[in-house]
């Protein structure tokens, strides 16, 4: 470990190594404390990505048997898996993620029974870097995932799936509030300013302003070496030392929440930035209506190293408060659709793509952090549980919540309604509100006297969970308890109570319309509590469009032309898309790796470097980086002689065009340009569909094959 720099105060222990792991992608801890381990040794093996497809995936169960704090036992739980991507500890089993499928399994003897379908299509298309991943179940008692815009629970046996706002791309993670935090490749930190769901019940309505947003400008990374990056040629992706400037493969965001570090690390985020052998981490600012990132060191790293074999690709807060970090350790990260020739040619030197039998699991202790003793959750009773949700860890109060709901421990109801009610610490009065939540037990009444908490987040909590309890008989009680809320003039809240207000004014028009003017004249100009207030109005925004006092009140604000728009979206049917997207889509250079594999690779070589007799080279091709001419030629086909970077290639073959090929669409050739062009050439590019359909009637002089000639003649 001595090529590894981390923060002054902190330690880096391997816990886990080779052989008893192997390219872990994603952990979890059980009800003892132990690790298991999602394994994807199928991915990037070598430079084609050969064995994708085959189940050679498992999940393990790490153990400490000799219990000096580092694994030196793993167990099989699960093998003869393909690409297993997402495990979560959640209703006493483990529910995981294999392509297409979304399973439940219940746990004997560490040992998988009574497996439970959940959804068959949980991740239907795509490639491994585009894929739904990382099932968080967060405060709300929903799980979530990256990558897709469903999130599930279990509720008296029954697995639900519901629409949710579509996030990130590889991991994601809820602060103590219950925001939730993502990002992609190359935006270090992406975010929700509100909770989950809040912006979605008008199904008509598309909030923007206030989810999937970018919280900080700031994508600067600092390396302690010149790591092989894909796009390392392109102006800007390098310094002039040849290191990294700027995230290109920023993934799995952790919002620390362990209790251990400091008081300074709280709620930090910590992001990986595998490509550049580096962990990061941001702070946050919260401001009522939005949350704002910064990078909490400039010129330099938390945690960085100058192996290239360290591949951060997940954080998570474990039982102990201490911060787990899953390092793949490969040399290939990036799937073969979207590498890059500048890479090829350095892997050829390097060597990268050799390393592929190794895995870590490393863990980050602050040197002032006393040791913890990790309760055994199948072992607490209800009374012990309880007292865990006032934990100062983040995981520990989670887990507690999560036991008392499925574990069906009704008889402390009365213990977890005076935490909620009487206990000084916000965070473990929204606990205690969401295991009543997950009982079913709560009441408009009880959720009235949360409202009224000293702290605006508990009393937002009360608000979101108030929508659920809407009705005739609650008027009085409703209009007494907002108007409370109300004199309290916090942004904060009234980016909740907009929200909630809108489904009691169908019931009482006249008594709870003006609390939402109020809200609006005082927050006019204030984007996420008006896409709050709209999406609350599903269902009643004529209601208020109809209502001249209001509309000339608020002409020309934001609120005005958005209320507009979402009531002539509703009138043709245009919907969220969130409620119209039933799966995510492959991406096109991978659907055209796939083609380029069955259809092209067998003469230009799967590397592109072409194959004696059989057909040039398609590397740096001033054939493939012409896109026209590129689709004229898989179209029509190509006969010889063909120049290549100056060399003639008199094959005495041509090439067959796709043309009579009736089950190769149009598509299908767009998606082959976009992952030829990727892949050899420095300028990758695509070509509409449209365009592809027209010129199948743009033929050679003879009918035919093209000649080189020809084509030439086609640019001038």
């Amino acid at each position: 470990m001595d090529s590894y720099k981390i923060e002054e105060g902190f330690e880096l222990e391997v816990l886990a190594a080779e052989p008893l792991l192997k390219a872990p992608v994603a952990i979890d801890f059980d009800a003892k404390g132990r690790i298991w381990v999602a394994q994807m040794p199928g991915y990037m093996n070598d430079m084609q990505g050969s064995g994708e497809e085959d189940p050679t995936g498992s999940i393990l169960i790490l153990e400490d048997l000799d219990k000096d704090g580092v694994a030196d036992h793993s167990k099989v739980f699960m093998d003869s898996l393909v690409m297993p991507r997402a495990l979560a500890q959640v209703y006493g089993g483990l529910l995981y993620a294999e392509p297409p499928n979304l399973w439940f399994v219940e746990i004997e003897d560490d040992k998988p029974v009574n497996p439970v379908l959940v959804d068959s299509m949980y991740a239907v298309e795509g490639n491994p870097e585009h894929q739904p991943n990382g099932l968080l179940l967060n405060i709300d008692n929903w799980i979530y995932s990256a990558k897709s815009n469903f999130r599930y629970r279990r509720s008296n046996g029954i697995w639900q799936k519901q629409p949710t706002t579509f996030r990130g791309q590889w991991g994601i993670s809820h602060d103590n509030f219950g925001r939730l935090y993502y990002n992609d490749n190359s935006r270090i930190l992406l975010g929700d300013y509100v909770l989950p769901n809040t912006l979605i019940k008008n199904k008509y309505f598309t909030p923007k302003a206030s989810v999937d947003k970018l919280l900080t400008m700031d994508q600067r990374v600092y390396p302690l070496h010149a790591a092989a990056v894909n796009r390392g040629y392109a102006k800007g992706v390098l310094n002039a030392d040849s290191i990294l400037v700027n995230a290109t493969a920023a993934c799995s965001p952790l919002v620390y929440r362990g209790g251990a570090f400091t008081q300074p690390y709280d709620e930090n985020v910590f992001v990986c930035l595998p490509e550049g052998n580096l962990v990061k981490r941001t702070l946050l600012t919260f401001t009522g209506d939005s949350t704002i990132a910064e990078q909490a060191s400039q010129g330099k790293e938390f945690l960085a190293s100058t192996d290239e074999g360290f591949r951060p690709v997940s954080l998570k807060n474990g039982p102990d408060g201490s911060m787990y970090i899953v390092d793949m350790h490969r040399g290939m990260i990036g799937h073969h659709a979207y590498l890059s020739p500048y890479l090829k040619g350095k892997t050829e030197t390097t060597r990268l793509d050799t390393l592929i039998n190794f895995g870590r699991i490393l863990k980050v202790k602050h040197i002032d952090a006393g040791t913890d003793i990790i309760p055994n959750f199948n072992a607490l009773d209800g009374k012990e549980l309880v007292s865990l949700l006032s934990n100062k860890n983040g995981w520990v109060r989670d887990r507690a919540q999560h036991y008392l709901i499925f574990k069906e421990l009704t008889q402390m109801s009365n213990s977890v309604k005076d935490l909620a009610l009487n206990s000084k610490n916000p965070l473990s009065q929204i606990h205690a509100l969401y295991v009543l939540e997950g009982w079913g037990t709560l009441s408009f009444d009880f959720l009235t006297e949360i409202m009224q908490s000293e702290n605006p987040g508990v009393s937002a909590h009360a608000l979101v969970l108030s929508k659920s309890f809407v009705s005739e008989g609650d008027i009085e009680k409703a209009v007494r308890v907002f108007n409370l809320m109300l004199d309290r003039n916090e942004l904060g809240l009234d980016v909740y109570l907009g929200n909630v207000v809108g489904s009691w004014i169908p019931l009482y028009e006249q008594k709870f319309t003006p609390l939402l003017m109020e809200i609006l004249k005082r927050r006019q100009d204030n984007s996420t509590v008006i896409e709050a207030v709209i999406s609350g109005l599903a269902g009643g925004e004529s209601q208020i469009s109809e209502n001249t006092s209001i509309m000339n009140t608020l002409k020309h604000t934001q609120f005005v032309n958005r209320l507009v728009r979402t009531i002539s979206d509703k009138k043709v049917g245009k919907m969220n898309s969130i409620y119209t997207r039933t799966s995510i889509n492959e991406d096109n250079r991978t659907s055209g790796a796939k083609m380029f594999y069955q259809i092209c690779a067998s003469c230009h070589g799967a590397n592109g470097q072409g194959i004696d007799g059989l057909a040039p080279p398609l590397m740096n091709s001033e054939h493939v980086k012409n896109t026209e001419r590129l689709a004229l030629i898989i179209l029509h086909g190509l006969e010889g002689p063909v120049h290549v970077n100056g060399e003639e290639y008199n094959i005495n073959l041509a090439m067959p065009g796709l043309i009579r090929n009736e089950t190769i669409s149009d598509k299908d050739i767009a998606d082959i340009i976009s992952y030829v062009t990727n892949a050899f050439s420095d300028v990758p590019k695509t070509l509409r569909k449209e365009r592809i359909k027209e010129l199948r009637s743009v033929k050679s002089s003879s009918g035919m094959e093209y000649t080189e000639i020809e084509l030439k003649a086609l640019d001038d």
